[in-house]
């Protein structure tokens, strides 16, 4: 897993740790250091102050530090950059179709969606484009794979995405959600009968739940066979956490099991 192209690993390594040294010193965790006196200082922190007050020139706002998570703990960018890489390779789309699948969810482009288990944010983004007046919430266990998403949406100017930190036995959906997008996430939950549970407590009535896991059998692509989950498995999974299912695109996608729930 390493980057194609270097020069675009080096860009995006330096913007990422210019971003988290911003967050760190917005984070109320880090020590504050005393400014110094005298009339110098006293007018260049006028001239902050009056800075960080043009609408102009807003402050970088960090989701993560506003969630309690401890940026100076964070892994280095260079430590997720190849999990990145790998997510995002382009031979990905020949197969995941994620247009097609974003195409098969009939979004109205109004509703939010959360993305969990979004990763880099490879369907995030695109969910994002098909939501003009709606948002994307993408959540993930990992605050690096937050840290990517929530920089790359401020470089490409997406203000309908926000990134939230969640715990791995609590999927923490809002109950505002329209749809909850799950791809390549459930066979990674031990329990994941009670984790079903617990989602669909959490969603609203009539919401919808998008679930895609790889099919069983020797693929090209997706988890060591002991780690799936068979389709008849997952169907019995989501009938006893209490969904329904609305429909399944079976032709769409040659390695992946595509099923569209909804919460009655």
């Amino acid at each position: 897993m390493i980057w194609k192209h270097s020069t675009e690993a080096l860009v995006l390594v330096v913007a990422m740790t210019a971003w988290s040294g911003a967050c760190r010193k917005r984070s109320p965790a880090l020590p504050a250091t005393p400014p110094p006196a005298g009339p110098l200082a006293e007018a260049a922190t006028a001239r902050l102050d009056a800075d960080s007050h043009d609408p102009a020139h807003p402050p970088i706002d960090c989701p993560l530090s506003k969630q309690g998570i401890p940026l100076d703990h964070l892994r280095p960018f260079q430590d997720t950059a190849k999990y990145i890489a790998f997510l995002e390779r382009s031979d990905r789309a020949a197969w995941q179709k994620p247009d097609e699948v974003v195409a098969a969810l009939g979004l109205r482009g109004t509703e939010t969606v959360v993305d969990l288990g979004a990763g880099s944010g490879y369907f995030s983004f695109r969910l994002a484009k098909a939501l003009p007046q709606g948002k994307v919430i993408a959540a993930d266990t990992e605050p690096e794979m937050l840290r990517h998403i929530h920089h790359r949406a401020m470089s490409e100017g997406m203000r309908n995405i926000e990134v939230k930190i969640i715990k791995p036995a609590d999927p923490a959906v809002s109950a505002d959600a329209d749809l909850v997008f799950l791809c390549d996430v459930l066979h990674h939950v031990p329990d994941r009968l009670a984790w079903l549970a617990k989602l669909r407590g959490q969603m609203k009535s009539g919401a919808r739940l998008a679930l895609l896991e790889f099919k069983e059998g020797k693929l090209p692509e997706g988890p060591p066979e002991a780690a799936k989950i068979p389709r008849a498995q997952l169907l019995d999974l989501v009938t006893r956490a209490g969904f329904r299912l609305s429909t399944e695109p079976k032709a769409l996608l040659p390695y992946q099991v595509f099923l569209i729930l909804s919460k009655p």
